[in-house]
């Protein structure tokens, strides 16, 4: 026994010294042969012994394990850290630490200041784990938690014995329920039925319902565990109003103003009701048009009670019009991007509600949206009357560019062979970029910053179209509303009540945007305000849409027989006469709206104007608002607005 500690000190020599004078034992706990060889077996087998100057092998050993500032470094590169308070005697220091992470707060206390710094890191690692989402696409562990096999210091460091005890609490996830087993406690024995199978292989889609008291949920995904996870989780938020713990990045944004509907049951309603719409008109996603990238649509509410939510219209698209086929008539879509189409498509919505309005039939006189304005002065909406506009993905742009990118993810790391989305945290793009106003690619997707020295109009050095992004148009639409100009004539401007998007969506980005780059208009007195709407992404995520954006766009609104498919290199209808939503069309229905209301009862009163320049530039206090976007923009240092070419508006109501 004395002998065992200078054991370990001295090595294999103090070994050989040991076996010498004192008997060795073998681990069999047999007396070894005096003269120190290996005893042989008992079977009778001789062993091989081992040649003169035999050394072992070194054991691999691992990589040393990464602390939590490693960890979270990795996660979120170049977090500031700040000193908050350093408190204490001088033999006993206690340093305060913080660190901000996605909007958060966390802080860390320790007798230095590396230690305050691990101790918030730790902090901010722990709530990632609290966050984990069971109805994500994806859950990637490594983002959010140390792996089991590494500890935040080693082991052998008794001056650390407090942190290596919070690194071990964080080498295994929290456990905690998923929305199925949440449900199935509340509500036991519920039935989940499969209702469709698609896709190909590499990007199949389930859809799964249940119905619980009475009412059915539904939820899609790339495998049936996931299509049940999100149904269940619809289930949790319209029943007992339980919310998935979300990051704040994926947070709904509430409304400024009077908030009719909780958040995410009015979102996930409005993307179900417009993915339904798109399916009925679509022969259950299996018409040729049915291929897209992009789907928008807008719904309309007129009250609290979403289950009375109408389709108003929908789209699809991604494409822009070539610049060979511009049209100076006002015969061609220029802009063929879903959510440009559905916001054309919802004035020519607008249009008719006025006509119902106008009609002489007094039962359709109560079906309109519309009545008149207190002050005898155009029309308004009725009470309660919201619009929620609904967009597949994150609007190109100021957006979509920042927002979490779509990554093919090898399968080992979910399990199940299949590529799924992973939120690309690492190598953020520099933040002066942010907020710039963006163009759209004519010949294919993406957009590029405003050219510096392209001036006003939207084509450079006649060449190609520029477009501005949808970011873009939406910030303008929170402003001068989605109306437009004409129909400021009969109305006040009208904004759109949320803005929801089915994938990718970034609280922070997409407000950035639609609103806050804006926060500096200075807006001249009248009706024009800078809207703030409801942003929010669903539950029931959309999955990525494989393959090439087709070279077609879609349109319905309210009344249509069907589809309207547009070539978007044309910017007509497929079979070549002018699309329903283009200028010259909705410019004809204000001339006979125009003709058939009495002056007085006009928010805009003038003569009939002699072409579409003519009346756009009458409505004056809608000129001076957009007017006013744009100079926040210039001085913002973000761009200047391109305009299109001014030859596309001097036309008149002749028939093409």
């Amino acid at each position: 026994p004395q002998v065992e500690p200078e054991q370990r000190r001295s090595g294999s020599t103090g070994v050989k010294e040991s076996q010498n004078s004192y008997s060795v034992f073998s681990r069999r706990g047999v007396p070894a042969p005096a003269n120190g060889k290996k005893r042989p077996s008992e079977e009778g087998e001789g062993r091989r012994t081992r040649p003169h100057g035999y050394k072992p092998k070194k054991r691999k050993t691992t990589a040393p394990p990464k602390n939590a500032l490693t960890r979270l470094n990795e996660l979120r590169p170049g977090l500031p850290y700040r000193l908050e308070s350093r408190s204490g005697p001088v033999h006993a220091p206690l340093f305060v630490m913080s660190v901000e992470v996605d909007g958060r707060m966390f802080r860390g206390s320790g007798p230095n200041k590396k230690s305050a710094k691990q101790d918030a890191a730790e902090t901010a690692l722990r709530s990632f784990i609290h966050r984990v989402d069971f109805t994500l696409d994806w859950v990637d562990f490594s983002h959010a938690l140390f792996n089991a096999s590494e500890t935040s210091v080693p082991p052998d460091n008794p001056s650390h014995g407090s942190v290596r005890a919070a690194g071990s609490e964080l080498s295994a996830p929290i456990p905690r329920k998923n929305p199925i087993m949440t449900l199935n406690e509340l509500r036991p024995g519920l039935q989940y039925r499969l209702l469709s199978e698609s896709g190909r292989s590499h990007a199949k889609n389930f859809v799964v319902s249940l119905v619980v008291e009475g009412r059915t949920f539904r939820g899609s995904g790339r495998n049936k565990r996931l299509a049940k996870a999100r149904a269940a989780q619809a289930a949790l938020t319209a029943l007992f109003h339980l919310q998935p713990d979300l990051e704040p990045s994926r947070q709904p944004v509430p409304r400024e103003g009077p908030q009719l509907h909780l958040p995410q049951v009015l979102a996930d309603t409005v993307s179900r009701l417009v993915v339904d719409k798109f399916g009925e008109l679509t022969d259950n996603f299996t018409s040729p048009h049915a291929r897209r990238k992009v789907l928008a649509g807008v719904v309309m509410t007129t009250g609290p009670d979403v289950r009375q939510a109408q389709v108003i219209c929908v789209s699809t698209g991604s494409k822009c019009i070539s610049s060979d086929h511009l049209s100076r008539r006002g015969l061609a879509l220029n802009d063929c991007h879903a959510e440009v189409v559905a916001r054309r498509s919802v004035v020519r919505f607008l249009y008719s509600q006025l006509e119902v309005f106008l009609c002489d039939d007094e039962d359709e006189h109560q079906r309109s949206v519309f009545m008149r304005s207190e002050d005898g002065r155009g029309f308004r909406l009725r009470d309660g009357v919201q619009f929620h506009l609904y967009v597949s993905a994150s609007p190109c742009g100021d957006a979509r560019i920042f927002s979490p990118h779509e990554v093919a993810v090898d399968g080992a790391h979910g399990g199940d062979g299949h590529h799924f989305l992973k939120y690309q945290a690492h190598r953020p793009p520099a933040r002066k970029t942010r907020g710039l106003l963006r163009t759209k690619i004519q010949s294919g997707e993406g957009t590029v910053p405003v050219p510096v020295a392209s001036g006003s109009s939207g084509v450079v050095q006649g060449e190609k179209l520029l477009t501005m992004s949808c970011s873009d148009k939406l910030a303008r639409w929170n402003v001068l509303g989605f109306q437009g100009s004409l129909l400021t004539f009969f109305t006040r401007p009208i904004y759109f009540s949320s803005v929801i998007l089915g994938s990718l969506y970034h609280a922070d980005h997409l407000s950035r945007a639609v609103y806050r780059r804006l926060s500096g208009v200075e807006l001249p007195s009248g009706s024009f305000v800078l809207n703030r709407p409801l942003l929010s992404g669903i539950s029931d995520v959309e999955a990525r849409q494989p393959g090439k954006a087709p070279d077609f766009s879609v349109n319905w609104a309210v009344g249509d027989p069907g589809l309207e498919v547009v070539d978007a290199t044309t910017g007509r209808d497929e079979l070549g006469p002018p699309s329903r939503l283009c200028k010259h069309q909705l410019y004809s229905r204000w001339r006979r709206l125009h003709c058939r209301v009495l002056s007085s009862l006009l928010r805009i009163r003038t003569g009939t104007p002699g072409s579409y320049y003519q009346a756009k530039q009458c409505a004056v206090e809608y000129h001076s608002a957009k007017q006013a976007v744009f100079l926040a923009f210039l001085r913002s240092g973000l761009g200047s607005w391109l305009k299109k070419p001014p030859e596309q508006e001097q036309f008149g109501t002749w028939s093409p």
